[in-house]
This record gives C-alpha cells, sequence and structure tokens, in this order.
C-alpha cells in the first residue's frame, strides 16, 4: 500500500494500483457486486474505504486464486456474506475449503456445493504447477 495511513480513503488510482487491477476493472466489479460501495465526490470521483479495498482484495482472490466466476463469487457472499472476505486471514485461503464442523449443519450443507473430489484437486494443481513453471520461464 501506500504511505497513507491504513484508515485513509484511497482513490481508483491508488487502489488499481495496490491490486494491481486495471481501473475498468474495479469500475465493472461495482455493477457486478453491490456490495462494493465507494463514495463518489465531485465529478464521480471514487474513493474506497478501506472495508471496501479488503472486499476488493478478496473478490480478486476468488476470482484469480481460487478461480471462480463473478456467478460464483456473488453466490459466495450472498451464502456467506462479506465477513469472510473482509478478514485478511481469509484473502489467501481457498474457499472451496470449507472448515469441517459436524455440529454445524450450514457447514454439511455448503460442504456438497463448493468441495471437489481429490482427482480433480489433484489435476488443478498439477495445471497450476505447470503454469507457475512456464511462467517462470518466460520471466527469465
Amino acid at each position: 500500500m501506500s504511505s497513507k495511513s491504513p484508515e485513509a480513503f484511497r482513490t481508483i488510482s491508488e487502489v488499481s494500483k495496490d491490486l494491481s487491477l486495471p481501473q475498468h476493472v474495479l469500475r465493472f466489479w461495482e455493477t457486478k457486486f453491490v456490495q462494493i460501495k465507494p463514495i463518489k465526490r465531485g465529478g464521480g470521483r471514487r474513493y474506497y474505504r478501506p472495508e471496501d479495498v479488503r472486499l476488493l482484495k478478496g473478490i480478486k482472490s476468488l476470482l484469480y486464486n481460487d478461480g471462480y466466476t463473478i456467478r460464483g463469487v456473488q453466490k459466495v457472499i450472498k451464502e456467506n456474506g462479506t465477513k469472510k472476505l473482509l478478514n485478511t486471514e481469509n484473502l489467501n485461503k481457498n474457499f472451496t475449503d470449507i472448515e469441517k464442523d459436524n455440529n454445524d449443519p450450514l457447514n454439511q450443507r455448503n460442504l456438497s456445493q463448493h468441495s471437489m473430489n481429490e482427482t480433480k484437486r489433484k489435476k488443478l494443481i498439477n495445471v497450476l504447477d505447470d503454469l507457475i513453471t512456464l511462467r517462470k520461464k518466460l520471466d527469465n
């Protein structure tokens, strides 16, 4: 992040730079996720609160790291709310790995909706490893 206080509002250009996303992607996500509500000031300038930035990081993680579609992220937010996305500890966790709590019927219900079998998971990990190897070759 920039040298601003963690509680300071951020412009769209600052958020774009911090998240390594183009500004038009942030504007597009505003149309797809009603939870993203930057404050708009004179001339439509956007100012993002710290919780907006954390939510954007969570959405980015689900889309880019976990392979969710926009509709999938909308479903995760609808089912779980934004608390999991706002929690910075969970940003890099795979939301398909739901904690197993045998006393919580919600987790048992959601487990079948979000889990994948071990064969698919291994295939995805192999593909990811191949992509990382290719990326390293391209960077050299």
